[in-house]
Formats: structure tokens, C-alpha cells, sequence
């Protein structure tokens, strides 16, 4: 009977990691295999001229920016319209999916633009996070994490770093709209 037991756990455990359910590669492994839906790709060098070093840092190391600093201050105060991808300017997040968590970071519940936003796994410390990336030049954003009794539509934190998202004003993009409507520029 032992051996049974034994033959059918490790049955379990083999089908396990074949099917994918238990991660074997690093974060960083994972994202140079995510290169479906991958659009922007540049060298360190041409990241480095178009980032300034803290948004490097983030985006393109994994870094996370301190929490409550100027940026965040920034982003609660700012009212309706749309954060865009620092990296490649991909549609992010808007202000309709933006609510105040308290914990120091920029969050939103829901991508206002899914097809722009992919997650991954990332270990930290010796747990497993959920990581948020930008789909279009794989920067990192931040994370995202479930189930914290927040009274939103998803019960979801995008946890992002304000650094790495660029704000556009609904008033701007209004204006835009009506001038290409008009056929300015």
C-alpha cells in the first residue's frame, strides 16, 4: 500500500512540473521567454538615454521606488485621466481604476488597458509575488496583490511605482482629440 502511495505522489508531482503548475525558472528567465506580445525592444544603452536613472532602475532592473515620496504625493492629487507606460507610452491605468490603499504607492484595481498590462512570477524573500509588467517593453511596474478586503470592484491592488508612469490629463486628451478631429496636428 506504501508503495502505492508513493508511485501515485510521485505521479502527481511529475505531472505537476510538466503542466507548468510549479514555476522552475527565475523571474528574469520568464520574462526573455515572454516575447509574444513583446513590441519595444532596445539595447541597455538606448534605455538608458530615454530613462532617467530611477525610472531605469525600475523598469528595467526590477527596482521599486520608496514609498510616499513626491511622485506618490503626485499621483493623489492628480484628477481624471490616464497613466501611460514611461518605457513606450502602452496605455496602463486610468483614474476611473485608481483608489487610495494607504500604503505609499500609486494603486488601481484593474488595468484600463489589459492588453498592455501581463504579470509573472517573482520571489522575494522566499515567497512569491505576483509581478506587474508592461507587455509591450516588458518593464517592470510593480505588483499586484489579491484578496486584502479593499471595497473595490476586483478586490485587486496593481501596486505600481508613480515613476514609471507618465499622467495625461483628461483635459489634454480632450484637446488632442478635438484638433485630430479637425485635422490639425
Amino acid at each position: 500500500m506504501k508503495l502505492v502511495t508513493l508511485l501515485t505522489s510521485i505521479s502527481v508531482i511529475s505531472l505537476a512540473l510538466l503542466s507548468g503548475f510549479f514555476p522552475l525558472q527565475s523571474t528574469e528567465s520568464a520574462r526573455s521567454k515572454s516575447t509574444k506580445t513583446k513590441s519595444v525592444e532596445r539595447s541597455k544603452e538606448e534605455w538608458r538615454k530615454i530613462l532617467s536613472p530611477e525610472q531605469y532602475r525600475i523598469l528595467r532592473e526590477a527596482g521599486t521606488e520608496r514609498p510616499n515620496g513626491k511622485v506618490y504625493l503626485e499621483f493623489k492629487k492628480q484628477g481624471p485621466g490616464t497613466y501611460y507606460c514611461a518605457g513606450c507610452d502602452a496605455e496602463l491605468f486610468s483614474s476611473k481604476e485608481k483608489f487610495d490603499s494607504r500604503c505609499g504607492w500609486p494603486s488601481f484595481y484593474d488595468p484600463s488597458n489589459a492588453k498592455n498590462v501581463k504579470t509573472s512570477v517573482d520571489y522575494h524573500l522566499g515567497y512569491a509575488r505576483t509581478e506587474v509588467l508592461c507587455s509591450k517593453c516588458d518593464g517592470h511596474l510593480g505588483h499586484v496583490f489579491t484578496g486584502e478586503g479593499f471595497d473595490t470592484p476586483t478586490d485587486k491592488r496593481y501596486c505600481i511605482n508613480g515613476t514609471v508612469l507618465k499622467f495625461i490629463p483628461l483635459v489634454q486628451m480632450d484637446a488632442k482629440e478635438n484638433k485630430l478631429k479637425k485635422g490639425e496636428k
